[in-house]
């Protein structure tokens, strides 16, 4: 495992922000990590691989200053692609796509570049990984959907999450009302070649929250003179095949007979009635402070709890069902969300985009020479 203070000691030279250049994985939030970063006067560079970069390199050139184009995007952890890195002082920022196709264990022990964050806390958004969300939000006192250890448990509509077989980046969740349903729905998507059955063996299967959906946005800051957290605002996923699904009459629904993908296609921003924001923001900081205790130095950035607002037996509640411990990547919440406009005036500078909030603490620690604070 890599030692934090032989990354800090790479960032010890980087005083001003034409010392340093955002690094930005080709994929996932690029485009808007590129508006915020040149928002705030940085340079940057795209990592991409070959054939998935023409949104970038065609349609959004000047966002980035320089280009990487890899055969594979697992080949970022190549020596000379970090020597390329380190060359221009990259402070890189993290995302799905990232964790997903450079893999933890290349995160951790061999990408030599200054990552802004908690590049060991990445690992938590696995279902399967010790000390998991699950177990941070338990240890947090954050309300989760009911866990069904087995299918024979299920004893309400259950969702089963479960990665895609040929996309390791989306999952293919399915729905099942008991231990029957479930054999069915299960087998179907196993012969149709959606899901593999060794990944069904470790299956997440929880209560299906019947509620409206909240997707909390977060910034965590390592800086205390930004304070310790900012709430940025709610969104909502767009998912295929689902959405389409669900724009139809039920009567019509039952005449489609296809499964059912929850993959991820687009956001829409929403906003949270006043009075039951507090709840939101509760959450946030038990989440936080769980963080710090469990991953030092914490969670440092942008993050989502990804929930549903149900009445429980005191009134409504927030449970979160998923975390995200990096960019969200959900771009509706800049011009959707009212809380741009508060922390506008709580910070003196214009704030338009979630990611606004990390080149700020970038930036800030540039001013207050604590870049050191900020990376792993």
């Amino acid at each position: 495992m890599l030692k934090r203070k032989e990354i800090q000691d790479m960032t010890e030279n980087y005083k001003t922000k034409k010392d340093i250049t955002i690094g930005i994985f080709g994929s996932h939030s690029a485009e808007e990590l590129g508006i915020s970063a040149k928002a705030f006067g940085f340079r940057t560079v795209l990592v991409c691989e070959k054939g998935r970069d023409t949104i970038y390199t065609k349609y959004s050139s000047k966002l980035y200053d320089s280009t990487i184009l890899l055969d594979s995007f697992k080949d970022i952890i190549n020596p000379e692609i970090q020597d390329k890195l380190n060359s221009m002082n990259t402070i890189f920022i993290p995302n799905r796509s990232f964790s997903v196709y450079t893999g933890y264990d290349s995160i951790e022990n061999r990408f030599r570049v200054p990552i802004y964050g908690n590049r060991f806390i990445l690992r938590a958004e696995e279902r399967t990984a010790q000390n998991n969300q699950y177990d941070l939000l338990v240890k947090a006192g954050i309300r989760t959907p009911k866990y069904y250890r087995k299918p024979q448990d299920i004893d309400n509509l259950a969702i089963i999450k479960i990665q895609q077989k040929h996309n390791p980046l989306e999952r293919a969740f399915f729905y099942a009302k008991d231990c029957e349903d479930y054999k069915t729905q299960s087998e179907k998507l196993i012969k149709q070649d959606i899901i593999d059955e060794k990944e069904l063996k470790t299956a997440r299967i929880e209560e299906f929250i019947v509620a409206p959906r909240f997707n909390a946005n977060f910034q965590s800051y390592s800086l205390e003179s930004l304070g310790t957290i900012d709430f940025a605002g709610f969104e909502d996923r767009i998912q295929t095949n689902l959405m389409g699904l669900l724009n139809l009459p039920a009567k019509d629904q039952l005449k489609i007979d296809i499964p059912i993908k929850n993959e991820e296609i687009g956001h829409h921003g929403i906003t949270m009635r006043e009075s039951k924001k507090t709840l939101v923001y509760e959450a946030g900081e038990r989440f936080r402070e769980t963080c710090k205790k469990e991953y030092p130095p914490g969670i440092i950035g942008l993050f989502s709890l990804q929930g549903a607002i149900p009445e429980g037996k005191n009134g409504l509640e927030f449970v979160v069902f998923d975390v995200s411990p990096r960019i969200p990547g959900c771009p509706c919440v800049g011009p959707t969300s009212p809380e741009m406009r508060r922390l506008s005036l709580i910070h003196n500078r214009k704030i338009e985009s979630p990611l606004d909030l990390t080149m700020l603490e970038i930036e800030t620690a540039l001013k207050e020479n604590k870049l050191k604070d900020i990376v792993t």
